[in-house]
C-alpha cells in the first residue's frame, strides 16, 4: 500500500528571467522521522547485517551499517518526488526537466528543488513557411545537365529547407539550464566512451584538434537546435492534431526488442517513442500537403 509522504509539506516558488524555477520545501520533523523508517525498511531487504539474515535485521543496525548519505537520501526521495509533483499542480508549472534536489537546512527541514520552464511560444503561419521552404527547393538541376531536365528535389532536401526555414522564422528563448544539462550528458557520455577505449580525453581531444571548449560550444549549439525543432514539432503536431496510436507504437516496439524474451519496455520508453514517431508524421504531412 502506498504511502503519502507529503502530509505537511509546504512550498514557496521563486522565477528567474532566464527560465529557472526554485522551489522550497518546508518539511515537518515527524514527517522526515517517519520517511526514515520506511527508507531503513527498504534498505533492510538488501543490506547485510553481521549476525542477521539478509532482510532480518532490525532498523536501528540498518542504521548503524548505512553510510549517513545514503540514508538521507533515501529517506528524502520517500517525500520529495511526490512533494515536487504537488507543487508543479499548485504553483501550475510546467518543468522541463526533473529538478536537482539541494538541501538547505535539516532544522527545520528545507529542501530546494531547482529546475526549468520554456516560455509559451507562438508558431505563427507555419503553413506558409513551410510553403515557401517548399518552392524554394521545388526543383533544381544536376550539375552539368540539361537545364530543361529539372528534378525534384529529395526528400531529406526539402526536410532540411523546412527545418532551416522554421528555426530562422519561430523563436523561442529556451533556458540556459536545459541546455546545460544536455550538454553535461552528452560530455558524460563521450568521456565514458573513450575510458573504455582506454584513451584520454585530452588525448582524444588532440587527436581531433578541439578543445574541450570549443566541443562544449560545438554539443550547444547541437543541443539548441535539436531541442527547438522537438518543441517546434510537437506543438504543430497538436496543431495538426496528429495522434500516434497504441498500435503504432507496439509495431517500433516489437522491431527494437525482435528476439529477445521477455522484454518489458516501460512507459517512459513508449512516451518516447511516441513522441518521435508524432515528430515524423509532422514532417511527412508537411512535405506531402502543405
Amino acid at each position: 500500500m502506498a504511502h503519502d509522504h507529503t502530509q505537511g509539506v509546504t512550498s514557496t516558488v521563486a522565477k528567474t528571467d532566464d527560465g529557472g524555477v526554485q522551489i522550497t520545501f518546508s518539511i515537518p520533523q515527524d514527517l522526515v522521522d517517519h520517511a526514515e523508517i520506511h527508507a531503513l525498511q527498504d534498505l533492510a531487504k538488501t543490506v547485510a547485517v553481521p549476525g542477521f539474515r539478509k532482510g532480518k535485521a532490525p532498523v536501528e543496525k540498518i542504521k548503524q551499517t548505512v553510510p549517513a548519505e545514503k540514508l538521507l537520501e533515501k529517506t528524502l526521495m520517500q517525500i520529495l518526488p511526490q512533494a515536487f509533483g504537488q507543487a508543479a499542480v499548485e504553483h501550475k508549472l510546467k518543468p522541463a526537466l526533473y529538478p536537482r534536489f539541494e538541501v538547505i537546512s535539516q532544522n527545520p527541514w528545507q529542501v530546494r528543488a531547482v529546475t526549468c520552464e520554456i516560455a509559451p511560444f507562438e508558431l505563427g503561419d507555419y503553413k506558409t513557411i513551410v510553403n515557401g521552404a517548399l518552392s524554394a527547393s521545388s526543383l533544381w538541376t544536376p550539375d552539368k545537365g540539361d537545364p530543361k531536365n529539372k528534378v525534384e528535389p529529395p526528400r531529406e532536401e526539402k526536410e532540411q529547407k523546412i527545418l532551416t526555414a522554421l528555426l530562422d522564422s519561430i523563436k523561442i528563448d529556451l533556458p540556459k539550464m536545459l541546455i546545460d544539462e544536455e550538454v553535461n550528458v552528452r560530455l558524460a557520455q563521450l568521456l565514458e566512451r573513450i575510458e573504455k577505449l582506454g584513451l584520454t580525453l585530452e588525448g582524444y581531444l588532440g587527436s581531433i584538434g578541439k578543445s574541450v571548449d570549443g566541443l562544449r560550444t560545438e554539443y550547444e549549439e547541437q543541443v539548441k537546435q535539436a531541442v527547438l525543432l522537438e518543441l517546434i514539432l510537437n506543438k504543430m503536431a497538436e496543431a495538426e492534431k496528429i495522434a500516434i496510436s497504441e498500435e503504432e507504437i507496439n509495431q517500433v516496439v516489437a522491431m527494437t526488442t525482435a528476439g529477445k524474451k521477455d522484454t518489458e519496455v516501460d512507459p517512459a520508453q513508449k512516451s518516447a517513442i511516441a513522441s518521435v514517431l508524432r515528430r515524423r508524421a509532422v514532417l511527412d504531412r508537411l512535405i506531402g500537403t502543405l
